[in-house]
């Protein structure tokens, strides 16, 4: 286990998982891991399909840590990877933090990619950056939910600096590509920018069909305004753009819980759409 302790450099962590079709389930049949990220062994309670809790044992990210995670899914492979709570990215002396994440789909796989939220301290600096690389006969469904400063503990992200980009490529066309860049939430910015809402989702579905899109639309717009539907009380915003068949769910909330109610909710449904059967809910979302 590799660490540098000064005032410029973290914790280096790189995990890569390689997942394939043996029999009737998919196995993790590779795994490389430098450094605090592991995985438990994948755990099977939907048939043929490999669950896997991502791990980082140190509990939060500092300023300096280079976390790099690398997901490959073999042909006809079907892999759900969660994590077991909230990443959290503390306040930082003046180091930037890094989180890395390439994700590839193989024809006629199948990657659930649905970890738990990020949540960055009041003057933490980070960089994230997500790569996806679907190959146009797989499936992919993945989020990515933010949280700037602590909104329940009424601490504000003030100071601080966040930036990020996110590119899905299916059959090697760049369908998206997208930045965020954070460098404090005060009244003008944050106003113009996520509307004075301190958390950021976003949710990833391919391939779309406009039976899927209806499907999800209706979801979201049937229970908008419910106290006891997806949102509860919290008046978020949630909208849905389709962009040559990946969909793409963005969601602007004040509550970690309403969002995450919304995303497994659509996730659980997009699921049922494509295989018939409603998926098995990870138990460790409800601890």
């Amino acid at each position: 286990m590799q660490k540098i302790n000064t005032s410029s450099s973290g914790w280096l962590a790189d995990i890569s998982l390689f997942y394939e079709k043996r029999g009737s389930n998919t196995k993790l049949v590779h795994r490389e891991q430098i450094g605090p990220l592991m995985v438990q062994r994948p755990f099977y309670p939907e048939p043929g399909i490999a669950h896997t809790y991502l791990l980082h044992p140190p509990g939060g990210v500092v300023g300096g840590d280079q976390l790099n995670i690398n997901i490959h899914v073999a042909s006809k492979a079907h892999s759900l990877i969660t994590t077991p709570g909230a990443t959290k990215f503390y306040r930082s002396s003046g180091a930037t933090s890094t989180q890395t994440q390439r994700l590839s789909v193989d024809s006629d796989g199948f990657l659930e990619w649905l970890p738990q939220e990020n949540i960055f301290f009041p003057n933490s600096q980070a960089h994230i950056n997500t790569q996806v690389n679907i190959h146009k006969n797989a499936h992919f469904i993945g989020w990515e939910m933010n949280c700037f400063g602590r909104p329940v503990l009424n601490e504000i992200f003030t100071q601080g600096l966040i930036t990020g980009r996110t590119n899905i490529q299916v059959g090697g066309k760049l369908l998206l590509s997208e930045s965020i860049y954070i460098d404090s939430i005060n009244e003008i910015k944050h106003a113009a920018g996520m509307r004075n809402y301190p958390m950021l989702g976003n949710l990833y579905i391919y391939p779309a069909s406009d039976v899927l899109e209806d499907k999800l639309r209706t979801l979201i717009n049937e229970h908008f305004h419910e106290q006891t539907g997806l949102f509860g009380n919290s008046d978020p915003i949630c909208g849905i753009t389709e962009i040559d068949g990946l969909l793409v769910i963005r969601y602007l909330g004040y509550q970690t819980e309403p969002m995450m109610a919304c995303f497994s909710t659509l996730w659980q449904h997009t699921r049922q759409h494509w295989l018939g059967t409603l998926p098995e809910v990870p138990r460790i979302w409800a601890t």
